[in-house]
């Protein structure tokens, strides 16, 4: 199966085959810096992954090999005339994200160069990051903008990297390199090369696509909620979808027949 699409501007690219989709920002000249139409071309591809099966998996990668996305777009900023506008920015930005991290199917961020602002934060959405050794994570704005997170988005970073991390990160205004993303389980691996990255993630999207989609699907969707609400999350609507689902019976039955089990997604 192969799909194309993307935005009018071309900005955001996406494809899917053989159940990977492959979602890759297009602004290399800007180190792949985001417009608000981008936040959006982005969201609207997580929320509208069907759940029929054929996409099992989504790549996020930048385009040109020198950066994930260097954050928002300062232009983006020209027209704020103050507090109002940063609310409404924050709550589209808090939508977006949650977006991301609801998708129905696995994440994987292949991390190369600047990952900052708002690339660093689609990043920390994501379910499995891995990078490229020129990796610089994190978010500047007290030597930049001058602006600030939300509390959700620093509840999210806290839940990845702890608050120690986070408040040294902000309050030094410092990026983290690829050795020191690793030793905090930010990203799982490190290699050379932006072209290597891209290919890693789309070995580990292919190894996903051969799993069973909705073991996945309810764990993702679980680890969501408890990082929200603790281990009293309500669990039953997801329980009951793995177990009542006609994949279940296909692993007993495979598992018994000692046979590859046929996963289908229902």
């Amino acid at each position: 199966m192969s799909i194309t699409s993307a935005p009018a501007t071309g900005d955001v690219l996406y494809d899917c085959k053989d159940g990977i989709g492959h979602i890759q920002f297009n602004r290399p000249q800007q180190r792949n810096a985001l417009t608000f139409e981008m936040y959006t071309a982005l969201a609207d591809i997580c929320a509208s992954v069907p759940a029929d099966g054929s996409v099992r998996v989504l790549v996020l990668s930048g385009a040109g090999g020198k950066a994930f996305a260097a954050g928002t777009d300062i232009s983006q900023f020209r027209d704020f005339k103050g507090a109002e506008d940063g609310l409404a920015y924050e709550k589209r930005m808090e939508e977006i994200l949650g977006k991301i991290e609801a998708c129905i199917v696995p994440t994987i961020a292949a991390l190369s160069g600047a990952c900052t602002g708002g690339g660093a934060a689609i990043a920390a959405c994501c379910d499995l990051r891995i990078a490229s050794q020129d990796l610089k994570f994190g978010f500047p704005i007290a030597r930049t903008l001058g602006n600030c997170l939300s509390a959700a988005s620093l509840a999210k970073l806290v839940s990845l990297i702890g608050p120690a991390k986070v408040t040294e990160m902000i309050f030094l205004s410092r990026l983290l390199d690829a050795e020191e993303s690793k030793q905090i389980s930010l990203v799982s691996e490190i290699f050379p090369s932006h072209d290597a990255v891209v290919a890693r993630a789309l070995d580990m999207a292919a190894d996903i696509c051969r799993l069973a989609p909705l073991t996945l699907r309810v764990t993702k969707e679980l680890l969501r909620r408890v990082r929200l609400d603790g281990a009293g999350a309500h669990d039953h609507d997801m329980v009951a979808l793995a177990y009542g689902s006609a994949d279940f019976r296909e692993g007993l039955e495979s598992f018994l027949a000692k046979r590859p089990p046929q996963w289908r997604g229902r």
